[in-house]
C-alpha cells in the first residue's frame, strides 16, 4: 500500500512540473509576441508609409531594424511594464512647464476626419489617457496663441478604435501635411492644418516649447505604434481663412 501512494505522489509531482513548464513557455512566448509584434508591424505597415512621406525621422524608413535597435525595443518593452504611460505626466517627467494662468475650458474635443476620429475629448486639467486625450498642462489651450500639446495613446493599428482612448492615435502615422484637425469648443469649431510631421527621441522636450506668434496644435504619440521607442509629433497651425 505504501508503494501505491508513493507512485501516485510521484506522478502528481511530474504533472505539476510539466504544467509549470508549459506555463513558463507560454509566458515567454507571450513576452516575445509583445516585443516583436510592433517590430513586424513596423516592417509591414509603417516603413512603407514613412518612406513615402516627407518626415524628418531618425527611424529607418526602408531598412530592416538592426540588432542594436531590436535590443533597445526589448529594453523599452520592459520599461513599458514598469512605467505607467496611461499617465501623461510620466511621458516627460523631467520637464517643468512654465507657470502660467490657465485660460480655457477644462474639456474640449478634436475631430480628425481622415482617421475617423469624431469629437474625441481633450482634458486640460488631468493626465488620465485612458479616459480622454490630454492637453499637457503648462502648454497653450486652443485657440489661444501658443502651442497646445495633446498627448494620445497608440497601439498596434489592427487594434485601432476611434472610441477607445487607449488606441486613439494608433493610425496617426497616416496624417500628412495639409490634413485638417478640428478643435471643437462650445458653439464654435476651429480648423487647424498640419504643416510638419517629425519623429523625435522620447527625451526631446523641444516639442513642448511655446511659440506665441500664432495658435499651434501639436499631437504627440508613441511610434512605431505598440512601442515607446520614439515620439511621433504632428504640428498644425490655425487656419484663419
Amino acid at each position: 500500500m505504501a508503494k501505491y501512494y508513493y507512485k501516485t505522489s510521484t506522478v502528481n509531482l511530474k504533472k505539476l512540473f510539466r504544467l509549470l513548464g508549459a506555463l513558463l513557455i507560454a509566458a515567454g512566448a507571450l513576452m516575445l509576441m509583445y516585443t516583436f509584434a510592433p517590430i513586424l508591424s513596423w516592417q509591414i505597415y509603417f516603413a512603407p508609409i514613412f518612406a513615402s512621406q516627407n518626415i524628418e525621422s531618425p527611424i529607418p524608413k526602408t531598412t530592416v531594424l538592426d540588432a542594436s535597435q531590436i535590443s533597445t525595443l526589448i529594453a523599452q518593452a520592459r520599461n513599458n511594464i514598469i512605467i505607467d504611460y496611461s499617465n501623461a505626466a510620466n511621458w516627460y517627467p523631467n520637464y517643468n512647464p512654465k507657470d502660467g494662468k490657465k485660460t480655457g475650458p477644462d474639456l474640449y474635443s478634436i475631430s480628425i476626419k481622415k482617421l475617423g476620429i469624431d469629437k474625441a475629448e481633450v482634458s486640460t486639467v488631468d493626465y488620465d489617457l485612458t479616459k480622454h486625450t490630454v492637453n499637457y498642462q503648462g502648454t497653450a489651450i486652443p485657440p489661444n496663441s501658443g502651442n497646445a500639446v495633446i498627448f494620445g495613446h497608440s497601439t498596434l493599428p489592427q487594434l485601432f478604435n476611434p472610441k477607445d482612448y487607449k488606441t486613439i492615435f494608433s493610425t496617426a502615422y497616416k496624417l500628412q501635411v495639409g490634413d485638417e484637425i478640428l478643435v471643437n469648443l462650445p458653439q464654435i469649431t476651429y480648423k487647424y492644418k498640419v504643416f510638419s510631421i517629425i519623429v523625435v527621441d522620447p527625451e526631446n522636450t523641444s516639442v513642448l516649447e511655446q511659440n506665441y506668434g500664432d495658435s499651434f496644435l501639436t499631437l504627440i504619440t508613441c511610434t512605431p505604434p505598440g512601442t515607446v521607442w520614439k515620439r511621433l509629433v504632428i504640428k498644425a497651425k490655425l487656419d484663419k481663412i
